[in-house]
């Protein structure tokens, strides 16, 4: 199966205008959970994409389920938890949902039998990446407000969901590798984003500019 697949983005050593993916701007806290969570965004979908892409064999993609389950899947959804503790409607949405997302991949390709699903799977398929195409476009309106960083990960994101949708719809080998590509980039902005995260709370200054918004 192909797929992709964010949290106060911003620097916890940073003003508070800056803590961002959308935290109010009262609240400072002394560890950020989006660097994790982006983190593990990050890599769950950039080894995935390989794959889809074309990169590697798709009989490679078994390796992502542990990633899937622990990274992708735990790890977000534990950031997403931290985030509500935060008060930060936006990465907790964004985290809970996303890690759900991985361990619902974890689930479907380990927990069932796929091949049993006939010719309905690819509409099944392409059915449930738009549902999850059309989450991740209404969260990319929400993200403007945060930072251009994350901004750009919501964005490309989006265009990685669709492309695989349309690409299950219509059974195109090249909608699906286009959406490897685009998840690859999706994996490199929030990697980018993450270690912006963690170098400027190490830093206590802006020594990755992540694009705040004012």
């Amino acid at each position: 199966m192909s797929n992709p697949p964010v949290s106060s983005v911003g620097s916890a050593g940073a003003p508070p205008a800056q803590h961002a993916m959308g935290a109010p701007a009262n609240v400072v806290a002394s560890v950020n959970p989006a660097a994790l969570g982006l983190a593990a965004f990050a890599m769950t979908t950039f080894v995935l994409s390989f794959a889809n892409a074309g990169i590697i064999s798709a009989g490679a993609t078994p390796v992502v389920f542990s990633l899937a389950l622990f990274y992708g899947g735990a790890a977000q959804l534990l950031a997403g938890l931290w985030e509500f503790a935060q008060k930060n409607t936006f990465g907790a949405t964004a985290f809970c949902s996303y890690g759900a997302f991985w361990m619902a991949f974890w689930y479907l390709n380990t927990a069932t039998d796929l091949g049993k699903a006939g010719a309905g799977l690819a509409v099944g398929l392409g059915t449930w990446l738009l549902a999850w195409a059309i989450f991740t476009l209404y969260m990319t309106f929400a993200s403007w407000r945060t930072n251009i960083a994350t901004f750009l990960v919501f964005v490309f994101l989006t265009l990685t969901f669709f492309a695989l949708s349309f690409g299950h719809y219509a059974g195109s080998n090249g909608l699906l590798q286009l959406g490897g590509w685009l998840g690859i980039i999706t994996a490199i902005i929030a990697w980018y984003t993450s270690f912006g995260i963690v170098i400027n709370s190490t830093f206590k200054r802006n020594v990755l500019p992540l694009g705040a918004r004012a």
